[in-house]
């Protein structure tokens, strides 16, 4: 059996909040199902939906993936559930035959629009007695291990 290397008291924390990101990830998914299931969306639908607004433009199933550090594969299963609920529709791209335009219609945005008039309240009690400072620390934090994780220094074996 191969010896387990020592993790520093940082890289203690670091593993266990790690631990807490995932619990928290399911959970943020969960209550978006349950907030938004009235309108034909779970929490993953909603944050396709959401990645697809901030784009301000149509884009591909990969670029969606790449921009939500999500499995290309599982962000196209999503997008097909949404083009069946009429939620979106594809465009032909101009710069890759194969690789279609996804593109949000009314009927999407109208369901966006009413999952996010549901996130305000509910955000706003979530965090209350959370101070900005607190956030913006954490924000911060969240940032810089992205960086270093999106820089691939960190992939695979050490």
């Amino acid at each position: 059996m191969a010896k387990i290397p020592k993790r520093t008291p940082v890289g203690e924390t670091l593993t266990a909040l790690t631990m807490d990101l995932f619990r928290v990830n399911s959970l943020i998914l969960l209550a978006g199902d349950r907030l938004a299931a009235h309108l034909d969306l779970t929490g993953a639908r909603w944050q396709i939906l959401g990645a697809i607004v901030r784009a301000g433009q149509p884009q591909t199933v990969a670029w969606l993936a790449r921009n939500l550090g999500a499995n290309r594969q599982n962000v196209q299963r999503i997008v097909n559930d949404l083009h069946a609920l009429e939620f979106i529709t594809f465009e032909t791209n101009p710069r890759h035959r194969r690789a279609q335009l996804v593109v949000l219609i009314e009927k999407g945005k109208q369901a966006y629009e009413s999952a996010m008039a549901l996130q305000a309240p509910w955000v706003n009690k979530l965090s209350k007695g959370i101070s900005p400072e607190d956030l913006a620390a954490f924000q911060r934090v969240l940032f810089m291990l992205r960086a270093r994780l999106e820089g691939g220094e960190l992939a695979g074996r050490q």
